[in-house]
């Protein structure tokens, strides 16, 4: 079913149509950005409606996949994802849509006068803008989507940091819980510092671990085990009471030295390397005597 007067509506009053459509954006407050914004939000309106114009001018009401769509749904997906990006909401994304009804409606009142004709061309023309603002809103679900994957992704990398403490030693500060998508990445900046510097022994921090299950313990023992394949020795530290009760009772074997802080753990890794840490503020200096010539007085 497709509207008879459409159309014609958007080829002889597209600019009639197009104003009222602007007030009703701003209205809504869509140019609360200023200049710049209003002239975006202007330019997008006036190429919705060309798009427009060319979808109906063939009658393709019903099916807005169809080709002679493709030109108008690129449009409202460019539009969908910089507003995600933009943080604007769902509704206000579907309402540059939707808030085209009220001026089309009011010209087909204008139009029109037999009622029943008024409605068929009300519902067709409002079936059609429904689809094109949920589609929209399609678009912008699955572009938010992205940006919190991708920031997930990003925040997962910065959780995960591997130091260098010493040459030779890398610690790896684990916070939060381990699942097996952050143990992939942890795994992978590991063995790619392992890698790049030569480190013969990889401190694995878990005093950010609130808690350590049977999950969490397969993962550090893959982590473990990943890095003892790139030829370096693992020593678990910040293993506290109630974490080191839990894998008693959950009878898991780490088979991997531990240690209660990081300080301990990286004694014991600067003793597997032969160095030893002096306290130079506690060597005791040979105390001074001065002596006087004999027969001085």
């Amino acid at each position: 079913m497709a509207s008879r007067l459409l159309p014609a509506l958007l080829a002889q009053h597209e600019s009639e149509i197009l104003g009222q459509w602007l007030d009703q954006q701003r209205a809504g407050g869509f140019f609360a950005g200023g200049t710049d914004q209003e002239s975006q939000v202007s330019a997008q309106s006036r190429r919705f409606l060309e798009e427009l114009r060319k979808g109906v001018s063939t009658s393709q009401f019903d099916d807005i996949n169809a080709p002679i769509w493709a030109d108008a749904r690129a449009m409202l997906e460019g539009l969908s994802r910089d507003r995600a990006q933009r943080g604007y909401t769902p509704s206000q994304t579907a309402t540059f849509v939707f808030s085209l009804k009220q001026p089309v409606f009011d010209l087909l009142r204008r139009q029109i006068s037999n009622a029943q004709e008024l409605a068929g061309e009300v519902m067709v023309i409002s079936q059609l803008l429904d689809r094109l603002g949920l589609y929209t809103t399609e678009v912008f679900q699955k572009s938010r989507e992205d940006i919190i994957m991708r920031q997930q992704e990003e925040m997962l990398e910065l959780s995960t940091p591997v130091v260098q403490l010493w040459e030779g030693v890398l610690a790896l500060p684990l916070i939060g819980t381990l699942d097996s998508a952050r143990t992939q990445v942890v795994m992978e900046n590991l063995l790619e510092r392992i890698v790049a510097t030569g480190a013969e022994i990889a401190i694995v921090d878990i005093t950010g671990v609130p808690t350590v299950d049977t999950l969490v313990a397969q993962h550090l023992l893959k982590t473990i085990a990943a890095a003892r394949l790139m030829g370096a020795d693992c020593i678990i530290s910040g293993i506290r009471p109630q974490i080191a009760q839990t894998i008693v009772h959950l009878g898991v074997e780490l088979q991997v030295t531990s240690k209660a802080n990081l300080a301990d753990a990286f004694q014991i890794a600067l003793r597997r390397l032969g160095k030893t840490v002096v306290d130079r503020s506690k060597t005791a200096r040979a105390p001074t005597t001065l002596t006087g010539a004999a027969g001085e007085s």
